[in-house]
């Protein structure tokens, strides 16, 4: 059963995040042995959002800038690049100690030899995302949204960020935009902060349509009682998400969309990726299959990017779980955190195992 959209929109997907660069080191070395970096412009939202607008649908990002940085050029020229609209303000730096979007320093690991991952988001300039910035009435009203994507990592990132996202979603829900909320929980956001977010998670979740996330992310973020995340048989993995989203849904009847993806981790070029949804009182289940995996980062959110675009597509729900499943694997060929999709046939040849060669 497709989700009810609205018919007048300028934007298929609406998208508040900070962006950020990632560097990364040359041929699969580590960081502290490589003189040699590969740096592109990133974050988590808008790799969710590349898989529409690559596909097609007019896709915007609310974000902001610091003033005059070549960064935040790089980040704008990337973003038209790959056929994302954006709106945001431009921050004044405010001296050498001041604002920057953040860096991600991380490797993609190799065989036996994990990815190590370091944020370094000191001055990060997304902290400051404001609603006071923008004009909601002519970006929900005139101008129209279908979906709003928010993630609990900018929803957890500073007070401003937690209250711009909740005052977003508010507003979306009395304009008849639907909501798209994956929870991503980050332990290191949530430090002195576990009262105050678990009350904005919790108040977002309940006016969101589709709801994103693991085991973890449903018990701290939202606070349902469940089994222990991690260390599990992909079996167990599908009944305790089955468990846990049966009690989310009696506590969020709003929503009509549960996902979460299934990972086991062979060596770091070879996963077994599943994923599961439901949606109303249909389970499907995507059995792990073997994937070869480039770089892992990223994998996670073009699942939420396929399956966002089947769903604005008005697609069958499983249809749209296959789409995501597919568009997360793509996203792990790229050496960008981000899947560039030619077409729609590129990602339903990953789904249909067919990697020959397209003349």
């Amino acid at each position: 059963m497709a989700l009810l959209l609205k018919t007048n929109f300028s934007y298929s997907l609406l998208v508040p995040t900070s962006m950020g660069v990632r560097i990364t080191p040359l041929n699969g070395q580590p960081v502290h042995s490589s003189d040699t970096f590969f740096m592109q412009a990133t974050s988590a939202e808008t790799n969710v959002a590349s898989i529409p607008a690559y596909l097609g649908l007019p896709v915007k990002v609310l974000t902001t800038f610091v003033k005059g940085s070549p960064i935040a050029q790089l980040i704008k020229n990337n973003l038209a690049s790959r056929h994302i609209a954006y709106e945001g303000r431009d921050v004044e730096q405010g001296g050498p100690w001041g604002y920057r979007h953040q860096f991600n320093i991380a490797d993609s690991g190799f065989g036996s030899r994990g990815p190590r991952v370091q944020n370094d988001r000191a001055g990060e300039v997304g902290r400051t995302l404001n609603v006071k910035d923008f004009d909601l009435d002519r970006i929900f009203n005139k101008e129209g949204v279908q979906i709003i994507h928010l993630s609990g990592l900018i929803a957890a990132l500073s007070k401003e960020t937690s209250t711009f996202c909740l005052e977003l979603a508010r507003f979306a829900k009395k304009t008849g935009t639907r909501i798209s909320f994956d929870l991503n929980y980050r332990a290191s956001f949530w430090i002195g902060r576990e009262k105050e977010l678990r009350d904005i998670f919790t108040e977002i979740a309940s006016l969101s349509d589709i709801l994103v996330g693991n085991e973890e992310d449903f018990q701290l973020c939202l606070g349902i009682k469940g089994p222990e995340a991690g260390g599990k048989s992909i079996d167990v993995q599908v009944e305790n998400f089955k468990e846990m989203i049966s009690q989310v849904k009696i506590n969020f009847p709003n929503a009509s969309f549960f996902a979460t993806t299934l990972r086991e981790v062979v060596s770091v070029n070879k996963h077994l990726w599943g994923s599961i949804i439901l949606e109303g009182n249909n389970w499907h289940i995507i059995e792990p299959r073997e994937i070869n995996v480039l770089d892992r980062i990223g994998g996670g959110d073009g699942f939420v990017g396929g399956l966002l675009y089947g769903i604005l597509k008005g697609w069958e729900s499983e249809k749209c779980m296959q789409f995501g499943w597919a568009s997360g694997a793509l996203a792990t060929t790229f050496l960008t955190d981000y899947a560039q999709p030619a077409d729609e046939n590129m990602v339903w040849s990953i789904w249909e195992g067919n990697a020959r060669v397209k003349r």
